[in-house]
């Protein structure tokens, strides 16, 4: 029997992982035919998701956590993804792990919170 983690502990990794700024580690707890949905449509599969962690951990520069909530294979997380922009901007993440790997990703956020403040 192998010695798989469980659904919530897998997320945790993955989270700590990509806030951590260490995303190629954040991508080894997603499946290879992971689902991602999120505020950009063009956002789908892993390949994707590698681009987007890509260019927004650079800005990150923090993620405290709120809360999260497990179901079974499902866990949600609530954090703050702070920037130079913003720090107050919840984002909410519902995830699906199936043999120790994340198999979908929903995340929401707004996006408009992310945006430079208009100049004067």
């Amino acid at each position: 029997m192998t010695n798989v983690p469980t659904p919530v502990a897998t997320v945790e990794a993955y989270h700590r992982a990509w806030t951590g700024g260490d995303v190629e580690l954040a991508l080894t707890y997603l499946s290879d035919s992971v689902v991602c949905a999120a505020p950009d449509p063009a956002i789908t599969t892993k390949a994707h998701w590698r681009e987007y962690l890509s260019r927004f951990v650079p800005m990150l520069t923090g993620a405290p956590e709120l809360t999260r909530m497990t179901d079974g294979d499902r866990v949600a997380l609530w954090y703050f993804p702070q920037t130079a922009v913003t720090d107050t901007t919840l984002a909410s993440e519902l995830f699906r792990v199936e043999d120790g790997r994340i198999t979908d990703i929903r995340l929401c956020f707004d996006r408009l919170n992310y945006m430079p403040p208009p100049s004067a």
